[in-house]
Protein backbone atom coordinates (compact mmCIF):
# COMPACT_ATOMS: atom_id res chain seq x y z
CA UNK A 1 0.00 0.00 0.00
CA UNK A 2 1.02 3.54 -0.54
CA UNK A 3 1.16 6.31 2.26
CA UNK A 4 1.65 9.68 1.96
CA UNK A 5 3.84 11.28 4.56
CA UNK A 6 3.90 14.70 5.67
CA UNK A 7 7.01 16.32 7.56
CA UNK A 8 8.96 19.37 7.95
CA UNK A 9 12.34 19.58 7.21
CA UNK A 10 13.76 20.20 11.06
CA UNK A 11 13.47 18.84 14.32
CA UNK A 12 13.98 21.86 16.04
CA UNK A 13 11.70 24.38 14.99
CA UNK A 14 7.81 24.71 15.72
CA UNK A 15 5.77 23.07 12.70
CA UNK A 16 4.29 25.92 10.41
CA UNK A 17 1.70 24.96 7.90
CA UNK A 18 3.83 26.54 5.18
CA UNK A 19 6.61 24.33 5.38
CA UNK A 20 4.98 20.95 5.57
CA UNK A 21 5.94 18.63 2.89
CA UNK A 22 5.27 15.59 1.94
CA UNK A 23 6.49 12.12 0.55
CA UNK A 24 5.15 8.96 -0.62
CA UNK A 25 6.21 5.45 0.57
CA UNK A 26 5.08 2.18 -0.13
CA UNK A 27 4.63 -0.30 3.07
CA UNK A 28 2.60 -2.44 4.66
CA UNK A 29 0.90 -0.49 7.31
CA UNK A 30 1.04 3.10 8.76
CA UNK A 31 3.94 2.16 10.96
CA UNK A 32 6.26 0.46 9.11
CA UNK A 33 5.52 3.44 6.79
CA UNK A 34 5.94 5.87 9.82
CA UNK A 35 9.19 3.87 11.25
CA UNK A 36 11.41 3.97 7.07
CA UNK A 37 10.87 7.20 7.28
CA UNK A 38 12.11 7.74 10.57
CA UNK A 39 14.74 5.76 10.51
CA UNK A 40 16.27 6.97 7.05
CA UNK A 41 15.51 10.43 7.55
CA UNK A 42 15.76 13.29 10.38
CA UNK A 43 12.28 14.57 9.80
CA UNK A 44 9.84 15.15 11.92
CA UNK A 45 6.47 13.80 10.75
CA UNK A 46 3.27 15.17 11.36
CA UNK A 47 1.15 12.80 9.50
CA UNK A 48 1.06 9.28 7.81
CA UNK A 49 -2.27 8.79 5.38
CA UNK A 50 -3.25 6.11 3.54
CA UNK A 51 -3.72 6.89 -0.44
CA UNK A 52 -5.64 4.53 -2.56
CA UNK A 53 -8.02 4.44 -4.78
CA UNK A 54 -9.05 7.59 -6.75
CA UNK A 55 -7.29 9.74 -4.07
CA UNK A 56 -4.17 7.55 -5.46
CA UNK A 57 -5.25 8.44 -9.15
CA UNK A 58 -5.40 12.25 -7.74
CA UNK A 59 -2.06 12.44 -6.05
CA UNK A 60 -0.20 10.81 -9.24
CA UNK A 61 -1.68 13.36 -11.22
CA UNK A 62 0.46 15.80 -9.63
CA UNK A 63 4.21 16.40 -11.29
CA UNK A 64 6.35 15.99 -7.65
CA UNK A 65 4.24 12.70 -7.11
CA UNK A 66 7.09 10.19 -6.51
CA UNK A 67 7.48 7.27 -4.51
CA UNK A 68 10.31 7.36 -2.15
CA UNK A 69 12.84 4.23 -1.48
CA UNK A 70 14.98 3.72 1.19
Amino acid sequence: MIFKVTYQVTKTRNPKREDTQALYVEAESAVAARKLVEENTPYNIEFVQPVEGKHLAYEQKNPDFKLTEF
